[in-house]
């Protein structure tokens, strides 16, 4: 079956800024307080979309959602009109007004988690929306998402796109972050990796919270009706959190038959390639790229986002790209 990878980007909204709400992202927290260029940035995102566009892959994005979203306001008890809401809640909860403008849908990889037709058991693209029920002012996104997913992925007899899972602790998802799919040819079946940090339930405890259940993952493999044999769990290291690796992203991507990642990203490292080896059996030959942390120390991994960019296919050419910030270099 011949297959296309559509790749998706957020196009940063106009209200774009730097107020450090999210606990473990260590990026958001040491940019906090600073100056933002939403105009700039949206400007920088086109740009990236267009290179990959002229380079002959295909490209969409999805829009910035409406800000401010006054939900939690107004759950929080402020009454009136929109803007005696907000000036409101600008003298008396800050912390509530910022997460009501924050722009963090842009970062598309938390949108929903995809597998696509040939992994499924009825043949179409399965999405679902990711619940982000860790962090409140990410919460507040995937309603908007949902509505989005369904505009753009409409045909049913192509797509199903599946409302997020409950909002609760035991439920937490944080989308195609903390999965990767592997395969010999995008239109061929795959191994699909779940990268969770912590049971429904807890258990240990880190010093940032695991934002990916095992629960979670479990419950959208069966929506999407993956085969078991093909489907891989696999532990997010605590060493990866405790560093600062909030999602798997932070420290792992993958491509085709390639995982790229770095040593510590994984609580058990060769149980997880054993898992992965299983399950490609008959389907293709997995290959592994470690960095080890001799040479890149995970701390640098997590700093400079070196994971957190896209693997790609590149037309014409028979490697693989990483695609990566300047600041990364």
């Amino acid at each position: 079956m011949s297959g296309l990878e559509l790749n998706f980007d957020g196009l940063i909204g106009p209200t774009h800024n730097y107020t450090g709400l999210s606990d473990g992202n260590l990026a958001s927290q040491t940019n906090q307080g600073s100056v933002s260029d939403p105009k700039a940035a949206a400007i920088q995102g086109l740009e990236k979309m267009r290179t990959l566009h002229r380079a002959g892959l295909v490209q969409g994005f999805l829009p910035p959602q409406r800000r401010p979203d006054l939900t939690a306001l107004r759950w929080a008890g402020f009454e009136g009109n929109d803007h005696q809401i907000i000036d409101a809640a600008a003298r008396k909860a800050p912390q509530l007004l910022w997460q009501a403008y924050s722009a963090s849908a842009m970062w598309t990889a938390n949108a929903a988690t995809v597998s696509p037709g040939p992994d499924t058991s009825d043949g179409r693209t399965h999405l679902t929306v990711a619940n982000l029920s860790t962090m409140p002012h990410r919460s507040l996104e995937y309603r908007q998402t949902e509505a989005t997913l369904q505009r753009v992925f409409g045909s049913a007899a192509h797509f199903a796109v599946h409302p997020a899972l409950p909002q609760s602790s035991g439920w937490s998802d944080e989308g195609a972050a903390n999965h990767v799919r592997l395969c010999a040819a995008h239109g061929e079946a795959g191994v699909e990796l779940f990268v969770y940090g912590r049971d429904a339930t807890g258990g240990r405890k880190t010093a940032f919270p695991a934002r990916q259940t095992r629960l979670a993952s479990e419950a959208i493999a069966s929506r999407h009706g993956l085969a078991a044999d093909r489907t891989v769990f696999a532990r997010q290291a605590r060493k990866a959190i405790d560093a600062g690796a909030f999602h798997n992203d932070v420290v792992c991507v993958g491509c085709l038959d390639t995982l790229f990642y770095h040593e510590h990203a994984f609580e058990d490292v060769a149980k997880m390639k054993a898992d992965i080896r299983a399950a490609a059996a008959g389907l293709f030959d997995p290959k592994f790229v470690e960095v080890p942390e001799a040479e890149v120390p995970l701390a640098d991994a997590i700093s400079s986002y070196l994971f957190n960019s896209q693997l790609l296919a590149w037309p014409g050419e028979d490697r693989l790209v990483l695609l990566a910030p300047t600041e990364t270099e």
